[in-house]
This record gives structure tokens, C-alpha cells and sequence, in this order.
């Protein structure tokens, strides 16, 4: 009963804001509207799948009492057929209930900002690089969401050594956070004369983007530095010291942006890619905490950890936190990633059900 009770509890929580809203006072604070707006967003599934339930239960209860005290065996019939469904139904709302009652990872609904660094494997290393960059990307433009590149080293034959983008969307760090770690790939590399089958490997960094508010970065503690822009980009770049490199002294944290032909335009880049970085570090400093907690989980998102390998001459590609193969490799690097990304969040909420079972 104590599931039913902080149900109750978070409906009271509800109406109460619901109340709120409609007052005069509040309805001319925006930014207290704004504030108790989201949160009534944040439960209205909650509280929809909570409705749904007790809709249900009533009539399951009202096909039992059918049962006990109608003589007609037809109406009986029907009561039973009514109840059957309902005693299938139930059980799977009541999931999702308890799916929806799990704390909720308060980074879900940002923007993300995703790393990608060649590993092993030289310059087959930094080709794969730019194929989980292009994968990452497709599946962002699959969902119509905007990607924005920070800053990227490439190589001479269309590989990158580290590339840095943002993909604005409300929800998609929820999307991408399970995708931190390293990517092993299995092929024959494009340099490979013989045919052979090689492994290289490249990490993924996914960072859920700093607001504001998340991180107090203080002037004094900068040091910014502008610099001539490389590599690829027209003979534009090339002719005026638009690239920007921040450092961050107490930490050490250096960020870099030369994707604008604009000195500004890539400082404020550059300044919104550190604060990220700076919150990050916060993040992992809370996780280090709590690791003995979080050891196991599928979002413990350590970047040191293989978590998937992309198998080219069999088409394969398997995700070693959860143990799921799929041979459609083919369609994943096209950036059809949600069969993986519902599996994993699908891993990752059973384990939280089962912590908090216990």
C-alpha cells in the first residue's frame, strides 16, 4: 500500500500546483509560472497513468461483483471476459507507475554535447570517429534536431582525431547518455591492402549541456588565448586568428572552438562548451561518490569501459552492458538507434526498479 499512499501524496502535490497556477498573483510571475509549470508537465504522466488505474480497478471490481451475484450465465460470460482483460491491463499500468515514480536523472531534458576522440587504431581509429559522428548526427536529423559543431580535428583522409558537436533538443542527453564509453569496430580498413580484418576503437564523451545556473564561472579565472584556425574550411580560416582556446585554471579544463569565421561567435561557443566541461566535472565528482551504488548500471558512464563493438563483415553489432546482438548494423550506422536506445533506457530502468524494490 505504501506505492498507493505516495501516489496520493503526489496528487495532493498536484492539484495543490494546479491551485497555484490559476492565482491571479502567480499567473503575472512568469518566472514562478515558468517554475511551477514544469513540474506540473513532470507529473501529468504520472498522474494520467494513476487515473487510468483507478478507472480500471473500478470496473474490474464491478465485473467481479457481476460475477458473484448476476444468474444470467451470458452476462456472467461477458463479466468474466471484461475481467480477464482488466487483470492483464492492470499489472502492466501498474509498471509503468512504478516506472514513473523512479527519480528522474535531472539532466534528461537538456541539450547534450557529445565528444568523440580516435582511440586505437591510428588513422582506420579516427575514420571510425567520423562514422559514429555521421551515425549520431542522421539520428538527430531523423528526430529534426539541431546539430552544431564546436570544434573538430580532422585528418587528411576524412577521419577526425577528436570532434566535438551539440544537438539541441529538449530530452535528447536522455537519448544519448548510455553512449559514453568505448566503440570498438571490427573491419577491414580502407589503408589495408591484404584484406584483413582489423579492431580499432574510438571513446564517446556525453556531456548533458550547463545552463546558466549550473555553473558560476568567475573572469579572473580565465585564460583565453585566439589563434589562426587549421584544417579544412576554405583559404578563409586561414587569414585571421578566429579560433578561440579557453583555459579554466583551478581545473585545468582547456576548451577550443574554430568552427565560426567569427572570433565572437566562437568565444561564445567556446564559453558555453566550458561551462559544460566545468559541470561535468561537478557530475562525475557526485558519481565517484556514489559508485559503489552505481556499479552494474547501464548509465554508470564510464568512458573507459567497452560497451559496444560494430562487427562490418557480419553485419553485428552488440551492446556488452546488456548483452543484446542485433545483425542489422547497416541500419545503425544510418542512425537508426532507437531499438538500442529503448533497450538500454529499458535495462537501465529495471535496474533502478529493482534498487528500489529493495
Amino acid at each position: 500500500m505504501e506505492i498507493w499512499n505516495k501516489l496520493e501524496e503526489v496528487e495532493r502535490t498536484y492539484k495543490e500546483i494546479e491551485s497555484r497556477m490559476a492565482e491571479h498573483g502567480v499567473a503575472s510571475n512568469p518566472s514562478e509560472m515558468q517554475v511551477l509549470g514544469k513540474k506540473h508537465v513532470e507529473l501529468e504522466p504520472l498522474m494520467a497513468a494513476f487515473d487510468e488505474y483507478r478507472k480500471n480497478a473500478r470496473e474490474a471490481d464491478e465485473s467481479r461483483q457481476i460475477i458473484a451475484s448476476e444468474t444470467d450465465e451470458g452476462i456472467r460470460a461477458l463479466a468474466r471476459e471484461e475481467l480477464e482483460r482488466l487483470e492483464v491491463l492492470l499489472p502492466e499500468i501498474e509498471r509503468r507507475i512504478h516506472v514513473l515514480l523512479l527519480p528522474r536523472d535531472r539532466n534528461d531534458d537538456k541539450n547534450v554535447v557529445i565528444e568523440i576522440r580516435g582511440g586505437t587504431g591510428g588513422e582506420e581509429a579516427a575514420l571510425f570517429a567520423a562514422d559514429l559522428f555521421r551515425m549520431y548526427t542522421r539520428y538527430a536529423e531523423i528526430q529534426s534536431w539541431r546539430v552544431e559543431v564546436l570544434d573538430a580535428n580532422e585528418t587528411g583522409i576524412g577521419g577526425y582525431k577528436e570532434i566535438a558537436f551539440r544537438i539541441e533538443a529538449r530530452g535528447a542527453y536522455s537519448n544519448f547518455k548510455y553512449e559514453s564509453g568505448v566503440h570498438r569496430v571490427q573491419r577491414v580498413p580502407v589503408t589495408e591492402a591484404s584484406g584483413r580484418v582489423h579492431t580499432s576503437a574510438a571513446t564517446v564523451a556525453v556531456l548533458p549541456e550547463a545552463e546558466d545556473v549550473d555553473v558560476e564561472i568567475r573572469p579572473e579565472d580565465l585564460k583565453i588565448d585566439t589563434y589562426r584556425s587549421g584544417g579544412a574550411g576554405g583559404q578563409h580560416v586561414n587569414m585571421t586568428d578566429s579560433a578561440v582556446r579557453i583555459t579554466h585554471i583551478p581545473t585545468g579544463v582547456v576548451v577550443t572552438c574554430q568552427d565560426e569565421r567569427s572570433q565572437i561567435k566562437n568565444r561564445a561557443k567556446a564559453m558555453q562548451f566550458l561551462r559544460t566541461k566545468l559541470y561535468d566535472v561537478e557530475l562525475r565528482k557526485q558519481q565517484d561518490a556514489m559508485a559503489a551504488e552505481r556499479k552494474g548500471q547501464v548509465g554508470s558512464g564510464d568512458r573507459s569501459e567497452r560497451i559496444r563493438t560494430y562487427n562490418f563483415p557480419q553485419n553485428r553489432v552488440t551492446d556488452h552492458r546488456i548483452g543484446l546482438t542485433l545483425h542489422k548494423l547497416d541500419q545503425v550506422m544510418e542512425g537508426n538507434l532507437t531499438e538500442l536506445i529503448e533497450a538500454l533506457s529499458m535495462a537501465d530502468q529495471a535496474e533502478k526498479m529493482k534498487n528500489f524494490a529493495a
